[in-house]
């Protein structure tokens, strides 16, 4: 029993201590992601991403960079910019971007995992991008584009906006949808985060690193050197792991870096961060929206190209001599709560949260705003928020018994 208990506290101070380590990467990152979403819509992205050629695919991508990095929000936008006329390999490239190249899980990558897996997902997000194009070029699926148009139907453009973007800067009317546009972008994340990082305490705690060397295979702790074979296991792992997860990038990334501490390789640990574009819940969302056979195709394409960036990445850095070392990853060890950069980027961070807040919902509370989401699944949402309240039960007993306890 004392032997539970300790483990249970452990797993609930490295919770709280995940959460700690990437509180002011999410503000930060969340409150650019809604100033650009509100301050560029999506009327003036559309019309420079019709056509197939390197232009509109360029443009996809940089817009998708500068977007929300939930997968909810993604699929909605990238939906309502092909509907407006962006052709379909432009929202694939929008899609991508907006799930692998955004700078809040970028930084957050480079809190958990290092500055070579933010080289990975930034190189591997490109990577994704342009192997879905060249796979789109090559099989030309024209059929099932015209009938994902078709099941779209037309979009409604009663919600076009022709303010400048100097005039929407210096509008106090536009800082306050900003502030409800942040609110909106923790709204959508928050479940997936606190499951996310409470399964990756508890994960570190109770899991024996035996569970990891059965289901990615060839692994021990440290190990650096993977055959062919190994590293293609470990990429199709990837994805199952991440679909059991069902948390989406943000959540997922303290548990990829337990796996990697674990001794799973590079590759695998990139292809499980990729993974967020290719569980259920996406395939069905995508159906709803183009089709099942539409769906499936973006599934396949999505998946090939996954398979070939982590496999590029992995060799890529060992190539050059600067494939991280599964040692040099150990937050579950770390000492969380101290008075460092950490302590002080929080506070500044959660300042700006509070007048983002206040701007949104004191000065702006007539102001109306509304950001098309993809449709969710009910049960799946409801499931979400009661584990995520059980998890807050959790983590408040664990640490009680952490420094009370024990």
């Amino acid at each position: 029993m004392d032997n539970f208990l300790t483990k249970w506290g452990e797993a609930a101070n490295t919770t709280a201590g995940f959460f700690w380590m990437a509180l002011w990467a999410f503000i930060l990152g969340y409150a650019i992601s809604s100033m650009i979403q509100i301050f560029v819509t999506e009327e003036r992205m559309q019309k420079t991403m019709g056509g197939e050629g390197a232009k509109p695919v360029f443009l996809g991508t940089f817009f998708g960079f500068i977007s929300s990095s939930c997968s909810f929000s993604a699929l909605a936008s990238a939906k309502s910019l092909f509907q407006k006329g962006a052709s379909f390999v432009s929202s694939i490239a929008f899609l991508l971007a907006s799930t692998n190249l955004v700078i809040e899980l970028g930084i957050v990558i480079s809190i958990f995992l290092g500055w070579q897996f933010v080289v990975g997902e930034y190189v591997g997000g490109i990577i994704l991008i342009l192997s879905s194009w060249l796979l789109i070029k090559l099989i030309k699926p024209q059929k099932l584009i015209k009938q994902a148009r078709e099941n779209l139907g037309k979009a409604d453009e009663s919600d076009s906006d022709d303010k400048s973007f100097i005039e929407k800067i210096k509008s106090e009317k536009e800082w306050a949808k900003v502030g409800k546009q942040y609110f909106m972008e923790w709204k959508m994340v928050w479940k997936d985060v606190t499951v996310g990082f409470t399964i990756a305490g508890i994960v570190a705690a109770f899991v024996p690193d035996s569970f990891f060397e059965t289901l990615f295979i060839n692994t021990a702790e440290g190990q650096s050197s993977f055959s062919f074979f190994t590293l293609l296991e470990h990429i199709v792992v990837g994805p199952v792991a991440a679909f059991l997860t069902f948390i989406g990038s943000m959540g997922n990334i303290p548990l990829a870096a337990l796996l990697f501490g674990k001794g799973v390789s590079f590759a695998g640990v990139m292809a499980f961060i990729f993974s967020d574009l290719v569980v259920f819940p996406v395939l069905r969302i995508n159906a709803k929206y183009y089709g099942w056979k539409m769906s499936f195709f973006i599934l396949f394409l999505l998946f090939t190209s996954l398979i070939g960036a982590s496999l590029l990445l992995h060799y890529g850095l060992d190539a050059i001599d600067i494939l991280p070392a599964a040692k040099a990853v150990n937050i579950a060890g770390q000492e969380h709560f101290k008075i460092d950069y950490t302590f002080f980027m929080n506070i500044a961070f959660l300042i700006i949260s509070g007048v983002l807040i206040y701007f949104g919902f004191v000065k702006g509370k007539e102001v109306m705003h509304h950001k098309e989401m993809a449709p969710k699944s009910p049960a799946l949402e409801s499931t979400l928020k009661y584990l995520a309240f059980i998890a807050y039960a959790w983590i408040a007993g664990g640490l009680i018994i952490h420094y009370f306890y024990i």
